[in-house]
C-alpha cells in the first residue's frame, strides 16, 4: 500500500487501540487492582525502565536491519503485553506486562519516525508527522464509547480486546507495509555489536556537529521528568481529592470516558492550530512555540493541583491535555530538522526516547512517594519539574536565529 497511507491507517488504528486501553487503564488499576500512589507510579517506572534498557538496541535493529520488521514485532509484543495486564489483575502481572509491552514499544518508537521518512522523503515528512498525530486523535476519540461501553460489562474487557486487537495490527502491517527507501546493511557486514558500536557512533558525531541536539535531548529529560507523576496521578487526584457529579457504581467509567473524549477533542483542535499555524520546514517557528507550550503546561498544571472546584480541575487538565497535543508533533518535526543523516535517523529517536525514560524512571519512585502523602503536591512537584525547559528553549532559540 501508498506508505503515506499506511502511516495514517497506523497513527489512527494503533492510537484507537491505545485509547480503547487507555480509557480505563488507569480506573482499573486504582478500583481492581487498587493499586496505591506509589504503586501506581512504579507501574510506570517499570515500564519507563524497559524503553530504557532496549531503546537504542531495538533502534539499532531498524537502523541496520528493518524498519518493518522491527515495527511488526513491536505491535506483536505490545499486544502480548495488554493481554496479560488485563488478564491478570495483580501487581506482580501488571508489572511483567509492563516489561513485555515497553519492550514492543522500543521496537516501534523510533522506527515508525525512520520508516516514513524514508518512504515519502524528508520534505513531506513533517505534515505526515502532523496529518498522522490528527489521524492519532481521531482514532482516539472513536474508541472511547467502545471502551466505555466495554468498560461497564467489565473494566479489563477493553484492555484485554485491545492487546489481541495490538495483535491483529501488527499482522496487517506485515502485509500493508513497503521499505523500498530503506538500504540495510550488506549481510556480511552485520556483525551486531560493531554495527550498535558504528551506528552509535555516527550519531554521537552528528549531535557534535549539531550541539542544539543536546539541548534538545535535556529538554525530552525534563519531560520525561515531570510526565510520570502527572499520568499515572491525575485520575487517582480527581477520584480522591473531588466528588464525581451523580457518581454511583458504573458513573466513573462514564464519566472517565467523557474526560478522556474532550481531552482529545481540545488535542486535535490545537494539533489543527499548530498545522496552519506553524512552519514545520523551519526551526525558529517551531522553537518559538515550543516555549510558550511548555510555559503554558507549567501554569496551568500547577492550577490543576491546586483547584479546589471540580469542573474547574477538569477544565485545566483538559487544557493541559491541549497543549501536549500541540507540542508533541512540533518536538517531533524540531528533531528531525536537526537529523541529517538518514542512516542515524532511527537510533537518534531511539536515544531521545530513553532520555525522556530516564527522566520518567528518575522522578517516579519519588514523585510516587510524595502522592503517598498527599496528591496535590505531588502533581504541584510534576509541574515544577519542567520548568527547566524553557531556559533550554530560550537558548535553542537564540542559536537558530545565528
Amino acid at each position: 500500500m501508498n506508505p503515506y497511507l499506511v502511516y495514517l491507517i497506523l497513527s489512527f488504528t494503533s492510537s484507537l487501540i491505545f485509547s480503547l486501553i487507555f480509557t480505563v487503564n488507569l480506573l482499573y488499576h486504582v478500583t481492581v487492582v487498587e493499586l496505591s500512589p506509589l504503586q501506581l507510579v512504579l507501574v510506570g517506572t517499570i515500564l519507563e525502565t524497559s524503553v530504557f534498557l532496549f531503546e537504542v538496541p531495538t533502534g539499532v535493529v531498524a537502523d541496520v536491519k528493518s524498519r518493518r520488521l522491527s515495527i511488526v514485532i513491536g505491535y506483536l509484543l505490545i499486544g502480548v503485553g495488554f493481554v496479560v495486564e488485563g488478564a491478570l489483575p495483580m501487581f506482580g502481572f501488571v508489572a511483567l506486562s509492563q516489561v513485555i509491552w515497553g519492550l514492543g514499544y522500543t521496537f516501534t518508537s523510533g522506527a515508525t519516525q525512520a520508516w516514513i521518512a524514508d518512504e515519502i522523503g524528508e520534505q513531506r515528512v513533517g505534515n505526515a508527522f502532523i496529518r498522522g498525530a490528527q489521524a492519532a486523535r481521531i482514532g482516539s476519540l472513536v474508541a472511547i464509547p467502545i471502551s466505555v461501553a466495554l468498560g461497564m460489562v467489565a473494566i479489563q474487557v477493553p484492555i484485554v480486546t485491545g492487546g489481541g486487537l495490538m495483535i491483529v495490527l501488527a499482522l496487517f502491517l506485515s502485509l500493508a507495509m513497503t521499505e523500498s527507501g530503506f538500504s540495510p546493511e550488506p549481510l556480511e557486514q552485520r556483525t551486531p555489536w560493531v554495527l550498535m558500536l558504528k551506528t552509535i557512533g555516527d550519531a554521537r558525531r552528528l549531535i557534535r556537529r549539531q550541539p542544539v541536539l543536546l539541548a534538545l535531548l535535556a529538554i525530552g529529560f525534563f519531560y520525561g521528568l515531570y510526565s510520570e507523576g502527572f499520568d499515572r496521578l491525575w485520575a487517582a487526584h480527581l477520584l480522591e481529592n473531588f466528588t464525581l457529579p451523580g457518581i454511583d457504581l458504573v458513573e466513573p467509567v462514564i464519566w472517565f470516558g467523557l474526560i478522556r473524549a474532550v481531552s482529545l477533542v481540545a488535542s486535535l483542535a490545537a494539533t489543527e492550530v499548530a498545522r496552519r499555524s506553524v512552519d514545520t520546514s523551519q526551526a525558529l517557528p517551531i522553537v518559538r512555540v515550543l516555549l510558550f507550550n511548555a510555559a503554558g503546561i507549567v501554569l496551568v498544571l500547577l492550577g490543576f493541583a491546586l483547584a479546589q472546584n471540580f469542573w474547574v480541575a477538569i477544565a485545566l487538565y483538559w487544557l493541559v491535555g491541549a497543549l501536549r497535543g500541540m507540542g508533541e508533533p512540533l518536538q517531533t518535526a524540531w528533531y528531525n530538522l536537526l537529523i541529517d543523516d538518514p542512516h542515524v535517523r532511527a537510533t537518534l529517536f531511539s536515544v531521545g526516547g530513553q532520555v525522556d525514560a530516564v527522566g520518567q524512571i528518575a522522578s517516579g519512585p519519588a514523585v510516587g512517594a510524595i502522592g503517598n502523602v498527599s496528591l496535590r503536591m505531588a502533581l504541584s512537584v510534576s509541574a515544577l519539574i519542567l520548568s527547566p525547559v524553557l531556559p533550554l528553549y530560550v537558548v535553542s532559540w537564540r542559536r537558530s536565529l545565528d
